[in-house]
């Protein structure tokens, strides 16, 4: 009876891992798909298109660099709009690397990316998608800073800095 039940439960421990192991890479032609929205997503925010907030789910989340940049998609939107209305370009990522993964059914999508930006340099960033009936939506973006390790303690230390200065 032992023998049988940890047959079993090796059997059980054996499908998690084959599920994990599919969770690892998106199919590739699903990936491409991922890369086009992701993609026109970031070129919507280069061009000022307010169609880059449609992209999100309505209960989409976006977490900016800044610690106090943790935003719901209207309100995102609604601090975000002096950034898009009457301008050229909002801010502007381009991905030079993107790493896709899906879920079995593929319907939950998770990917992350290095960033090339003007203002901010290296970035990097990690976002989960979800595929509905009518295409993708972001329900969720992180955006973060690439800080080399060489240099983390200084700039540490200049956060620490702001932090403790008088809000002006």
């Amino acid at each position: 009876m032992m023998h049988t039940t940890l047959k079993s439960l090796f059997l059980a421990c054996c499908l998690c891992l084959a599920n994990l192991a599919q969770a690892a890479g998106a199919d590739p032609a699903l990936a491409k798909q991922v890369n086009a929205f992701v993609d026109a997503w970031h070129d919507d925010a280069a061009h000022a298109r307010m169609a880059y907030f449609d992209k999100m789910a309505p209960d989409g989340v976006y977490i900016g660099t800044d610690r106090s940049e943790l935003w719901q998609r209207d309100d995102f939107k609604a601090w975000a709009r002096k950034y898009f209305e009457g301008k050229t370009s909002a801010w502007s990522f381009k991905a030079t690397r993107r790493n896709v993964y899906t879920a079995g059914d593929g319907k939950l999508i998770w990917f992350d990316e290095l960033l090339d930006t003007p203002n901010m340099g290296h970035c990097m960033a990690s976002g989960v998608i979800r595929k509905t009936d009518k295409g993708f939506e972001i329900l969720h973006y992180q955006l973060s800073m690439a800080v080399p390790n060489e240099i983390a303690k200084q700039v540490t230390a200049l956060v620490t800095k702001a932090e403790a200065a008088p809000v002006k």
